[in-house]
């Protein structure tokens, strides 16, 4: 949330708009209808564009992936890739189209659709916040970087339409993970006539063309989003839901009491507040599913310098008591990659200085070791179901450490924006939590490198990067699992510098009604796939 993102605020945060349930909600549903809430206003259906949960929470269903990720084992299977073949000691991945992919206005969708998506996505006057996620192609770097005579950088890009239905990538060096990457909305295609000719008004419902199970018919800005089956998609026999109303519910209060009346079928993984959660976690309504993600507080370490400070406030943190009293839902992180990546037990550097009780008799003893404590810290984080009360807990806790914390509570957009990077020099610390684009260890722990867009701590470690780097040239998985390891040390282990304190792993949680119930998921990236969903008559 990404894929985005997708950074992402803790379980049950949302985006401050205006709740709302429309009467579609309640008027139109039947046999072949589903109501599913979305906690906030899709910012663009763009799939190059969006680096949100919400938008790609629509985008996963409107278009047609190359791959999906398998919801039991993670492993990337051919979508609408029928195969792909790995030449070039890893760097040359040469993609199969299916023949049956169409957009909506009956044309196919070509090789040259995703060779111009791609490098779209890349080009610098568009901006795309995801772009750095492509960056292991060969050249791309150098393209979205660049300040004039682009189009020469834009031919070097190592994307390339062999023919109707082939794509060659050329990589920078291996990335073993490459083949998850092409799930996610950037690796979407797009229809380059119709973005040529309506510019960034092309994914209105009026001018919108798509190529995934479902289509737009309908987006009331700030209200709701409407989904029709698409009956030209390549396996629209197996699609049963012909119609999903995504009401746009900004209060979970709202969202909870539009479920209890039975006006929404399901709501969207972040509008559980924690405090609905006790009184629905016994009920069968409620439903919970694994989720890759980790959620975190972030250190400004010019703010704060002292390593010893970081690292006793990491040990003041009970963390089963935020799991079992505040959030009610994740488990106790003991590092930052989450439990369900591959490779996790190689990974996991079970820190001593995050153990899930907290330590502070430990936490102390640390603190008398800093020659300069920061005693007065300003702490920042996003509005939101749950935010407030972490937050107040953190406070606490620290507050036995003799710091004490002011709490800055700011909406979601000018949050991420103060946080940099670089951090707003006010900034001490912060909330904030990461949803994982692909399930490999590799995409949490590159946030952390100084070149990083997500390195909201103003950390640089040259020995930490020179890991990241050296794992990303590894194809043995076993080996690379070993290195992320060893990346996690240099954060968290006995000499790690402690930019960050891991909190928790997070957990998919919602309500669903029985009628669609057995069918329902909420995969690990946190997106429902309503393709999959069956109705009960």
């Amino acid at each position: 949330m990404a894929r985005i993102t997708r950074l992402a605020g803790l379980a049950g945060i949302t985006l401050l708009l205006v709740p709302l349930v429309t009467a579609s909600a309640s008027s139109t549903k039947d046999a072949k209808t589903i109501v599913v809430a979305l906690p906030g206003e899709p910012p663009s259906l763009d799939p190059q564009i969006g680096t949100d949960t919400f938008s790609a929470e629509v985008t996963n269903n409107l278009m047609d992936p190359l791959v999906r990720l398998d919801g039991r084992t993670l492993k990337a299977v051919p979508n609408l890739a029928t195969s792909w073949t790995v030449s070039g000691g890893g760097k040359i991945y040469t993609i199969l189209l299916r023949h049956t992919g169409r957009w909506t206005n009956g044309r196919p969708v070509t090789a040259q659709d995703f060779e111009y998506s791609w490098k779209r996505e890349l080009d610098p006057k568009l901006a795309a916040g995801y772009a750095y996620i492509m960056y292991g192609i060969k050249g791309a770097l150098a393209y979205n970087t660049c300040k004039r005579n682009c189009e020469r950088l834009r031919d070097r890009v190592g994307v390339k339409a062999l023919d109707k239905w082939t794509i060659r990538v050329t990589l920078g060096q291996s990335q073993p993970w490459f083949p998850y990457l092409l799930a996610h909305n950037v690796f979407f295609a797009v229809p380059r006539a119709v973005v040529e000719r309506w510019g960034n008004k092309w994914t209105e419902p009026s001018h919108i063309v798509t190529n995934g199970p479902y289509r737009l018919v309908k987006w009331r800005h700030d209200a709701e989003v409407d989904l029709q089956k698409w009956n030209g998609w390549r396996e629209a026999g197996r699609v049963t839901v012909e119609r999903v109303n995504q009401p746009v519910i900004t209060s979970g209060t709202t969202a909870v009491a539009a479920f209890e009346a039975g006006r929404v079928d399901a709501l969207n993984t972040q509008m559980l507040g924690p405090a609905d959660i006790p009184p629905w976690r016994n009920k069968p309504a409620y439903y919970q599913s694994p989720q890759l993600a980790s959620y975190y507080v972030g250190f400004n370490v010019k703010n704060v310098p002292d390593v010893n400070q970081r690292r006793a406030m990491a040990l003041g943190v009970d963390r089963r008591a935020l799991v079992d009293h505040v959030t009610f839902v994740g488990e106790p992180a003991d590092g930052f990659t989450p439990k369900g990546i591959p490779g996790f037990p190689a990974i996991d550097p079970h820190s001593r200085f995050l153990p899930a009780h907290g330590n502070l008799a430990a936490a102390k003893a640390l603190m008398a070791k800093v020659g300069h404590p920061v005693r007065k810290l300003d702490f920042y984080y996003p509005n939101g179901p749950g935010q407030k009360e972490l937050s107040v807990a953190l406070q606490a806790m620290w507050q036995q450490l003799g710091i004490s914390v002011a709490l800055h509570q700011q909406e979601f957009k000018q949050f991420l924006q103060f946080l940099g990077p670089p951090p707003n020099e006010d900034v001490d610390a912060y909330l904030l939590g990461w949803i994982y684009d692909f399930p490999d260890a590799m995409n949490g722990l590159d946030l952390w490198t100084c070149a990083s867009g997500n390195n909201n701590t103003n950390r640089c470690n040259k020995h930490f990067d020179s890991l990241v780097a050296r794992a990303r040239m590894v194809q043995d998985a076993d080996l690379r699992y070993r290195l992320y390891g060893s990346i996690e040390q240099a954060m968290f282990g006995p000499s790690g510098d402690m930019p960050l304190i891991p909190l928790y792993w997070g957990a998919n949680v919602s309500l669903v009604d029985d009628r669609i119930r057995d069918t329902f998921r909420i995969d690990p990236q946190t997106f429902i796939h309503f393709d999959e969903i069956r109705v009960k008559h």
